[in-house]
């Protein structure tokens, strides 16, 4: 068997509808289709809920469950704000500062963009405090295979020391130096 692609990816939200309009609104993704119950057909738990589907684009769906039964969500406060986010691709650097614009005349806080070498990114939080990542690729075809090179030594390495290997040090050179 073989994956062949992502069906989609759930989350949690406070409010299905403000959570819908505001994807709608910031992101510019389509509202697709909504499944509303009041028990869980996997489990036949008695747990009303909505289930907001949207477009996120190419076939990548973004889908919430809102549950008013349960108790309010929280975040996992073991792991750093900044390690779960979802991260979704743009076309251009132009489209990725434009977003950004947008973000902040909206009064929506953005960090970034952030050179990732391979790419840039912008980051910010949803209405349900989501972390969320806009990503635009700037690699060339030779960064893209000295990280292929050198990928499963970089785990190896990990795996055994739990310390950053050294393997990709030259994404972190100064601009210019990464051919």
């Amino acid at each position: 068997m073989k994956i062949k692609q992502i069906h989609h990816v759930a989350y949690r939200c406070k409010d299905a509808k403000e959570t819908v309009e505001w994807y709608v609104k910031h992101l510019n993704m389509d509202f697709v289709l909504a499944i509303a119950e009041n028990e869980v057909p996997s489990t036949k738990a008695p747990d009303p809920y909505m289930h907001v589907f949207l477009d996120a684009g190419h076939g990548n769906v973004l889908a919430f469950f809102e549950l008013p039964t349960q108790p309010d969500m929280g975040r996992d406060q073991n792991t750093p704000a900044w390690v779960q986010h979802l991260a979704m691709e743009v076309d251009s650097m132009d489209e990725l500062l434009a977003a950004k614009e947008r973000l902040v005349a909206a009064g929506i806080d953005v960090i970034g963009p952030v050179n990732h070498t391979i790419f840039q990114s912008i980051y910010f939080f949803d209405p349900n405090g989501h972390r969320l990542e806009l990503a635009c690729n700037t690699a060339t075809p030779e960064m893209m295979q000295k990280l292929d090179d050198v990928k499963w030594a970089m785990l190896e390495e990990w795996s055994q020391t739990r310390k950053a290997p050294s393997h990709a040090a030259w994404m972190h050179a100064p601009a210019g130096d990464h051919a």
